[in-house]
């Protein structure tokens, strides 16, 4: 009895930290109108300066439900008092984040805002030449997800039989050209941007983990980030083979605690950390399989990053020579739990503007929440959510 009810304390203190307070208690009022009109519930007046506060993004990968992300990005670049100094992501999350980093170069931020919805409708429109298209059973079902889709199960078929080097013998992948055509990479590598980008991959004949830096990406480097190993032929970088960075780094943290100065970090969370029901069927295995491979690397740095700020907290080691981390979390795990591994492929417009428009309420609810708290304190409990 003792360790249910202990069990059920820590799931209470995860839910508490995995939901949105501010859509707890304004849910319904919240309903009837779009996330854009919601303000930020602290604002100051005109005679009154306004509190700038700078934070480090770290997003995570996850297919189209990057879109999530995405939205999360368009409502903290119309919040004027965050200012974003570096991003480290992984695979759709580095994409978010190259094309975030490359608009922001060009336009700040309504460059950054204007270059994500293009990139994201450049995606749904080349998903509408593809077999990829949820079906009559799965629109009826309404989960967004492609099981019935007799492309998606003939794809799932092929990549339990056969190796992307001998059914995509060329090597092509689509999100080449949309890459290409979104961003100029060369002017992001010359640029004086504020912003610093890191993207993280998985050397596959070392297993460590690589970070690329601005002035060195293109688009083989987002690629090699976004790499799933049974779809596509490892890309290679200077005579290496990188697969999908979310094995070893979803996404990595130290590049922000190494090259920034801002003690604050915001992960955007994608995967949800815990699942209420076991997996039975094949795909819900599968899926559970992948989102706890993806969130592992995470979680260790979590552990490691709460074991130095308990020792700094308990003045067991000096803390002016080690850097006390802020830790935040931006996340819709009841909402992504709903969603099946096939619907990460489903790239119609109508889902990812679901997903656009979570990201965009989730985001400030958590601005709502907890602006006041940047600099001084993190926002979640790390022991409760990955201890």
């Amino acid at each position: 009895m003792t360790n249910t009810a202990d069990s059920a304390r820590r799931r209470d203190k995860r839910e508490k930290h995995s939901r949105p307070p501010a859509l707890l208690r304004q849910g319904e009022a919240r309903r009837g109108r779009r996330a854009s009109d919601a303000a930020p519930s602290k604002r100051t007046s005109a005679d009154t300066p306004a509190v700038v506060k700078t934070v480090n993004l770290a997003l995570q990968g996850g297919g189209a439900h990057g879109a999530f992300t995405w939205g999360v990005l368009d409502r903290l670049l119309e919040e004027t008092r965050i200012n974003i100094e570096g991003i480290s992501a992984t695979s759709a999350g580095a994409m978010n984040a190259t094309v975030f980093t490359y608009g922001y170069a060009r336009g700040g931020r309504d460059g950054a805002k204007a270059a994500l919805a293009q990139f994201w409708k450049s995606i749904s429109f080349a998903a509408m030449h593809s077999p990829l298209q949820p079906s009559w059973l799965d629109r009826m079902i309404g989960r967004h997800s492609l099981r019935f889709s007799p492309a998606f199960v003939m794809v799932d078929l092929l990549t339990r039989l056969f190796s992307p080097y001998e059914f995509n013998s060329f090597n092509h992948n689509p999100l080449k050209d949309l890459l290409e055509d979104s961003v100029d990479f060369a002017a992001l590598r010359r640029s004086d941007s504020p912003i610093k980008l890191f993207l993280s991959a998985t050397n596959v004949r070392t297993g460590k983990v690589k970070v690329f830096e601005r002035r060195e990406i293109d688009a083989r480097h987002v690629l090699a980030s976004s790499c799933l190993p049974f779809l596509f032929q490892a890309v290679e970088v200077d005579g290496e083979h990188y697969w999908d960075g979310g094995y070893m780094g979803n996404p990595a943290i130290f590049p922000l605690i190494y090259n920034c100065k801002s003690r604050d970090i915001v992960i955007v969370h994608i995967n949800p950390l815990e699942r209420e029901e076991v997996p039975r069927t094949a795909m819900e295995i599968l899926n559970r399989v992948n989102e706890i491979s993806f969130n592992s690397s995470l979680m260790r740095e979590m552990r490691a990053i709460g074991f130095v700020t308990r020792l700094i907290d308990e003045r067991a080691i000096n803390g002016n020579r080690l850097k006390r981390l802020y830790i935040h979390r931006i996340a819709a795990d009841e909402v992504m739990k709903r969603f099946g591994v096939s619907s990460k492929l489903n790239a119609d417009w109508s889902f990812l503007m679901h997903l656009h428009a979570a990201g965009r309420q989730y985001a400030d609810a958590w601005i709502e929440e907890s602006f006041d708290r940047l600099g001084v304190e993190s926002t979640i409990d790390l022991r409760a959510l990955y201890l």
